[in-house]
C-alpha cells in the first residue's frame, strides 16, 4: 500500500507540472498580456517598463521557474478583466461550483444506483423497461435544453423556481454557502437536476450491466446454496462487486463535473467557476485561464488518488497487492 501511494504521488508531482507548463504556455504564448493590460495606445515606454515589471524581459525558463514558484502558493497574478487577484476570484467562485457539483453527485449516486439494482434483479418489469427508456433520453438530451425545458416549466410557467441566481447565501468564514437558507436550496434544485441526469442515466446503465455479469458468476451459486437470503446475495455479494467500476467512473465524472459545469452555470447564470471561465475566454484573461487550467488538473489527478484509496476499502484482496 505504502508503495502505491509513493507511486501515485509521484505521478501526482508529474502530471502537475506539465498542467503548470501547459498553463505558462497560455499565460506567456496566446497572447501579449502587456497588450491587454495597456491597451493599444500604450507608449512604448510604457510597454517596456510594465513588460520588466511582469517579468517578460526574462529568458523564458527564467519566467517559468518564477510561474512554478508562484503557482505552488497559487499566486497566478491579476485578471485583466477583474482588475484583482486571480485567486481571490478562484476562492470567491469556488464554493458555488463545488456545492453544485457535490449536490448532482449525491443526486447521482442516491437515484442511479437504486435504479441500476432494480432493473438488474427485475429485467422484464416495466418499470425497469421505463427506467431504461428514460436512461436513453438521459444520455441522449443535451444540458442546456434539458436546463432551458426546466426553467420553461418550473419557472416560467408554474413560478416556483427562479431562474437564474444562488439564491441567499451565509458566509462562514471565506467559503458561502446557500445550503443554509431556503432560497439558496431551491435555487440549486434545477441546476442539480440539470447536471445530474447524464450522470444518473449512466451510473444506472453500468450498475445494471455490472450486476447482470455478476449475478451469473459462480460465486453467486456458491452463496445462493449455502442458503443466504436473497437481500444478503444482491446487497452483500452482488453489489459491492459492481461497485469497483462505478467508483471509477464517479471519480473521473466529479473531475469533469468541475471542469465542464460551464454550460450549466451559463444556462441558470449561476456564479461558479463555469461562468467566471467563459468571461475570462471573452475577454482573453489569460492569468484566470491559467489558473483554471492548473485547478482542473490538481482537481483530476487528487480524486484518481481518492479514488484508488476507496477501492481498497471496496475490495481488501487489493491490500495485498
Amino acid at each position: 500500500m505504502i508503495s502505491m501511494l509513493a507511486t501515485r504521488l509521484t505521478s501526482v508531482i508529474l502530471v502537475m507540472l506539465v498542467v503548470t507548463g501547459l498553463s505558462f504556455c497560455i499565460f506567456n504564448f496566446l497572447g501579449d498580456p502587456v497588450n491587454n493590460v495597456l491597451g493599444v495606445n500604450a507608449t512604448l515606454a510604457q510597454r517596456e517598463e510594465l513588460r520588466a515589471a511582469l517579468g517578460l524581459d526574462q529568458p523564458t525558463i527564467v519566467q517559468f521557474w518564477r510561474f512554478v514558484e508562484r503557482a505552488v502558493v497559487g499566486d497566478f497574478g491579476v485578471s485583466y478583466r477583474n482588475r484583482q487577484p486571480v485567486l481571490d476570484l478562484i476562492l470567491t467562485r469556488l464554493p458555488a461550483t463545488l456545492e453544485l457539483v457535490f449536490a448532482a453527485t449525491l443526486t447521482a449516486l442516491l437515484v442511479g444506483i437504486p435504479m441500476g439494482v432494480y432493473t438488474a434483479l427485475r429485467p422484464r418489469g416495466w418499470l425497469s423497461r421505463l427506467f431504461q427508456m428514460g436512461s436513453l433520453l438521459g444520455i441522449s438530451m443535451p444540458q442546456f435544453l434539458i436546463g432551458m425545458l426546466l426553467i420553461l416549466v418550473f419557472s416560467v410557467e408554474l413560478r416556483w423556481l427562479s431562474a437564474f441566481g444562488r439564491g441567499d447565501t451565509v458566509r462562514i468564514g471565506w467559503w458561502t454557502t446557500g445550503f443554509l437558507t431556503v432560497s439558496g436550496l431551491k435555487a440549486l434544485i434545477m441546476p442539480t437536476i440539470t447536471l445530474a441526469v447524464f450522470q444518473v442515466s449512466m451510473i444506472m446503465r453500468l450498475i445494471r450491466g455490472e450486476m447482470l455479469e455478476v449475478l451469473r458468476s459462480d460465486f453467486i451459486k456458491f452463496a445462493r446454496a449455502r442458503g443466504l437470503s436473497d437481500r444478503a446475495v444482491h446487497l452483500t455479494h452482488a453489489l459491492r462487486n459492481s461497485l469497483l467500476p462505478v467508483i471509477t467512473i464517479v471519480g473521473l465524472q466529479i473531475g469533469s463535473l468541475i471542469a465542464f459545469a460551464i454550460v450549466v452555470e451559463a444556462v441558470f447564470q449561476w456564479p461558479g467557476m463555469g461562468l467566471l471561465i467563459l468571461q475570462a475566454i471573452e475577454f482573453a484573461d489569460f492569468p484566470v485561464m491559467a489558473a483554471y487550467l492548473a485547478f482542473v488538473g490538481f482537481s483530476f489527478v487528487l480524486i484518481n488518488l481518492i479514488v484508488d484509496l476507496t477501492y481498497l476499502l471496496v475490495d481488501p484482496r487489493l491490500r495485498v497487492k
